[in-house]
């Protein structure tokens, strides 16, 4: 018979309960033996393999791209592959994690006498600590859980969710240990909407040259509109002797107008914003689009050490180069 909606929340509901539960119960298995395996780690000299069949295979991968990716090299090698040729990617310098909910993975098991002859540590995350695979470990964490989520108690689903949630307590143990920063994060994400927040700088994104809109403080008010219609970032600098005194902008333009000032008399110096915010080409693309939240500014002017100008952007180059 088809479920009605109410029995599918209920079902749902469960699962998340049940998951939660099977991790809850983790934070009393950070113990000694979950310091012995961050020392090993931290200190391994070459990679991190992580070896699971199946699901915790699956797992296996995240946990493996999750410690690269936070300073801890490490790749996932699958053991039916290893035992044909694969295995030769493990070298004297590296570590094996090895992820079994049995503890008694033929695969696994089949290839342990190879990792004892290069005598590398092995670190073992089971349901069971009276595996084989636990035993022939150099540091066993238990990974067991109450009951799985499937209501036929076979689908892994508490287990590898209990699995993957140790695997991050060790990563970021390891990422805190190495004083892994968001920088280094963001260098191998590059391509990320991060890597780009922490990589690029203003002298990346700013306009330079011809595109810069720059007028003198006594330049008509109407010539200077122009050349905010041209550059088209909505505002001007104002430039004296190479420096920047002050910036003319749309916002400026309604309050010019709100005093019925002649546009076609009137001097930008008396009506520009003088002491204006600017931004200099070294600062992080992230920390202008915060200045220019915080003041409610749509263009900045970007002026050298000297205060020279050396470029102009606004908020639609940010949200260009993807860092809005």
């Amino acid at each position: 018979m088809p479920l009605d909606d109410q029995q599918l929340i209920t079902l749902g509901l469960a699962v998340i309960r049940t998951e939660s539960e099977a991790v809850a119960a983790l934070s009393e298995r950070i113990d000694g033996a979950f310091v012995r395996a961050c020392h090993h780690l931290h200190a391994c000299e070459g990679r991190i393999v992580v070896l699971g069949m199946g699901k915790s295979g699956h797992i296996g991968g995240k946990i493996a791209a999750t410690l690269a990716s936070t300073g801890t090299p490490a790749f996932f090698v699958h053991p039916g592959e290893a035992s044909h040729g694969d295995l030769g990617m493990v070298t004297a310098h590296d570590v094996v994690l090895a992820l079994s909910n049995s503890g008694e993975t033929d695969e696994i098991l089949t290839i342990l006498p190879i990792i004892r002859r290069l005598g590398i540590p092995l670190i073992a995350l089971t349901g069971r600590p009276e595996s084989s695979l636990a035993r022939e470990a150099t540091v066993h964490i238990d990974v067991s859980v109450a009951r799985e989520a499937c209501p036929l108690g076979l689908a892994p689903t508490s287990s590898t969710t209990a699995t993957l949630a140790m695997g991050d307590a060790l990563a970021i143990a390891l990422l805190e240990a190495r004083g892994f920063t968001a920088e280094d994060f963001a260098r191998s994400h590059p391509g990320g909407r991060l890597g780009r927040r922490l990589l690029l700088h203003v002298a990346d994104v700013m306009r330079q040259g011809d595109d810069i809109p720059m007028v003198r403080p006594d330049t008509i008010l109407s010539q200077a509109l122009l050349e905010i219609t041209r550059k088209g970032l909505g505002m001007t600098a104002v430039v004296m002797a190479g420096r920047v005194v002050g910036v003319y902008t749309d916002g400026d333009l309604r309050r010019t107008l709100d005093a019925a000032l002649d546009i076609h008399r009137t001097p930008i110096s008396e009506v520009m914003t003088a002491d204006c915010k600017t931004a200099r080409p070294e600062m992080l693309a992230a920390e202008i689009v915060k200045l220019m939240e915080d003041h409610r500014i749509q263009a900045l002017p970007v002026v050298d050490e000297d205060g020279s100008l050396v470029g102009a952007l606004n908020m639609h180059d940010l949200m260009r180069a993807g860092v809005v």
